[in-house]
């Protein structure tokens, strides 16, 4: 099925579809009595923040695609490693995506638009493949410095990805049972992704500005996504500074990942860090 918009081709893909629905279909199995414990609770918590601040919104993001700061490649990799347990594409696609959203932000050559609405920008966006966006050529194109680096190559292929996944479901399984697998897969990965997409949907449409940016860009500060997205709410301020590894930009903009990044720098890890100066 095609999808005619502004001249760009949109293909149904049935099979991202399906798995973004199987998902969240499975993630309801942790809110059944049998499969609530708190041990599960606390596990969710922690693969939480290891894989949405850590592992995207660190790793893929603030690490890759932008470059704000370098750590050693042992420990890039470990990070990059946490980013696709959130099984969010591979990391040159997901960079290539980010690296054209800020090129042209909400515009028709930005994958996720928010100007096409708040739901396509959320995820519905997902649910196509551009011919475009999505070429081998375009992407490999976008994220080049990705690709060539051999450590990061088994990465690139989501049947890897998918496999480690369900090799963690077996690890979880074993230690815990079907609570472990319902809470620090299915559910874990449900919230990863909705706390994430909320930066593309809900942060640009909902929040305030510190800076004017050209229209049509619509990035906002949403203060809601900056606590659920571990600072990756403060939008507005990385589309002004997009190599700053520092978001929160005034003292009450909560930026937790700014602050995993600061440990870094203390116990030696992480240097050549991009900061954006700290608002009055």
């Amino acid at each position: 099925m095609k999808k005619q918009n502004n001249g760009n081709d949109y293909e149904f893909n049935l099979i991202s579809t399906s798995f973004l629905v199987f998902v969240h279909i499975a993630a309801i199995g942790a809110f059944l009595p049998s499969n609530f414990s708190w041990n599960a609770v606390w596990l969710f918590v922690f693969l939480y923040w290891l894989t949405a601040s850590v592992g995207i919104c660190f790793g893929f993001h603030r690490l890759l695609a932008h470059r704000s700061c370098g750590v050693p490649l042992v420990v890039e990799w470990l990070i990059i490693f946490c980013g696709i347990l959130a099984c969010e594409g591979t990391p040159k696609k997901w960079i290539a995506h980010h690296r054209l959203h800020h090129s042209f932000s909400d515009t028709e050559k930005d994958p996720h638009n928010a100007s096409k609405g708040f739901w396509w920008a959320h995820f519905k966006w997902m649910c196509y493949d551009n011919k475009k966006f999505d070429s081998v050529e375009n992407i490999d194109k976008l994220a080049a410095d990705i690709c060539e680096k051999k450590l990061f190559r088994q990465f690139n292929n989501f049947s890897v990805i998918i496999g480690i996944q369900v090799v963690l479901g077996l690890l979880l399984f074993i230690i815990g049972g079907w609570s472990f697998v319902f809470w620090g897969i299915f559910l874990r990965l449900v919230i990863v992704w909705h706390a994430t997409w909320l930066v593309n949907s809900a942060a640009h449409y909902f929040g305030y500005k510190n800076y004017d940016l050209p229209k049509p860009d619509r990035s906002t500060n949403c203060w809601w996504v900056g606590l659920l997205a571990f600072g990756e709410g403060w939008h507005n301020n990385h589309h002004k500074y997009a190599r700053s590894a520092r978001h929160g930009l005034r003292w009450f903009e909560i930026d937790m990942t700014w602050y995993f990044i600061l440990l870094l720098r203390y116990i030696g890890l992480a240097k050549n860090i991009n900061e954006a100066r700290y608002l009055k």
